[in-house]
């Protein structure tokens, strides 16, 4: 559960497509974007890159292309591009327009994706081939839809292609001046605890993350990431980091080819991974018996199921002494909010898990609140003390925090369950 603070909207303006502005200006010939776009005959993997001032520079060109072609501030955008160049020149672009990409996990099943496109009421879509046909056979869901771009090959079904909307310009775009409450993005939630809901991020909330993120783990300018989730690797260029895109099918983390995933740490040094817990052990349990050694790592971030101290210890054997792996734990609605680190797990609360007590998600992170109120499965209109547990009784988490949504997508009745008002 989330509560919301009501008195602090702030009049002034925030894109979070400034972020990648001021990385460009500040590391122009950084590299961005590494994608492994195809392998020799001897199996060494080619590359392709963008530089921070390109990615900026081809997301102008294609945010003049996109607004020319009808998707102007406030359009809902569907978003089924695959991990790569494009998928970074196309979001961006969208963040400079004012326009709203819509999100779904891929990975929650073609029927209940579509109930959430369906939900969102999109008015463009852009996509592969493969989302194309996956439209043209089940048109029902996207009826709302006016504006439709093909990120590939453009077969029979009219529309634009991206590859022609990249307008040459000898300026900036004018990146439009959103306010801090205004809807960047709609991101479902994985619908693992009930009816996937569509959370509704303002500009505010991504500049928050950024914020928080970057002081919580302490990124350096220097930094290369191996994001092996398409949805955060969308933070790199706003944290300044470069994205080295891994060889992998991001819906099935528990397939990797561990092979691949060392390979691209290895071939760039990279110093941050952010893993599911599914891929960490799998990447781990090969290491481990391989004797693999990862030097270039500073950190690792893995989330999105509970950890298990086994699982930390053995992927621990690849890296520094020093170096640790974060487990933060949050939700689509606020993310992160608290987190622990393996040193700590390993050598004060793993005994206690093993013993039964659960896991320990740590404290937490930065300017975040967390406390917990008694439990009530009715709606709670406005925050109250009185809602507080004593110390050591269950109950509900509880988080405010600048980067916590403040509503779900045209769903009243889930905010009034989600959502607490709160006023000093």
């Amino acid at each position: 559960m989330e509560y919301i603070m009501n008195d602090t909207v702030m009049s002034d303006t925030v894109n979070i497509s400034h972020w990648l502005r001021k990385n460009s200006i500040k590391h122009p010939y950084k590299r961005a974007v590494v994608y492994p776009a195809s392998r020799d005959r001897h199996g060494r993997v080619l590359y392709s890159q963008m530089t921070f001032v390109q990615l900026d520079t081809e997301s102008d060109y294609l945010a003049y292309g996109l607004r020319d072609a009808g998707i102007k501030r406030g359009t809902r955008t569907i978003l089924m591009v695959t991990p790569g160049i494009d998928f970074f020149c196309v979001t961006f672009a969208l963040f400079k327009i004012g326009a709203i990409p819509v999100v779904v996990d891929p990975g929650m099943g073609i029927k209940r994706m579509l109930s959430c496109f369906q939900q969102s009421h999109p008015e463009a879509f852009i996509g592969i081939p493969k989302a194309h046909l996956l439209r043209m056979i089940c048109p029902k869901y996207f009826q709302s839809v006016k504006t439709w771009i093909t990120v590939g090959t453009k077969w029979l079904w009219g529309g634009y292609s991206l590859n022609n909307l990249f307008k040459t310009a000898d300026k900036p775009f004018p990146t439009v001046a959103t306010l801090r409450d205004e809807p960047a993005a709609i991101l479902f939630t994985t619908g693992s605890t009930g009816p996937a809901k569509g959370v509704v991020y303002t500009h505010n909330n991504f500049d928050a993350q950024i914020r928080q993120i970057k002081e919580y783990f302490k990124i350096g300018e220097d930094e290369i990431d191996l994001p092996t989730f398409p949805l955060f690797a969308l933070f790199d260029p706003a944290l300044g980091m470069t994205a080295v895109i891994p060889d992998m099918d991001p819906t099935r983390p528990a397939h990797v080819n561990p092979e691949k995933i060392i390979e691209a740490i290895e071939d760039h040094g990279v110093t941050n991974m952010f893993a599911s817990p599914a891929l960490l052990n799998r990447v781990g349990q090969y290491g481990r018996e391989n004797e693999i050694l990862l030097p270039s790592m500073r950190r690792v971030v893995s989330a999105g199921a509970p950890v298990s101290p086994a699982n930390i210890e053995q992927f621990s054997s690849m890296l520094n002494p020093d170096v640790e792996i974060h487990t933060p734990y949050g939700a689509t609605e606020a993310v992160p909010v608290i987190s622990i680190g393996s040193h700590e797990i390993l050598k004060d609360t793993r005994k206690l898990s093993e013993q039964g007590y659960g896991m320990c998600v740590g404290r937490p992170i930065c300017d975040t609140e967390v406390v917990i109120i008694k439990i009530n499965d009715e709606h709670i209109g406005k925050w109250s003390d009185d809602l507080l547990v004593a110390d050591n009784d269950v109950g509900e988490i509880t988080v405010k925090a600048p980067l916590v949504t403040r509503n779900y997508f045209q769903n009243p009745r889930a905010d009034l369950f989600a959502k607490i008002i709160y006023k000093k």
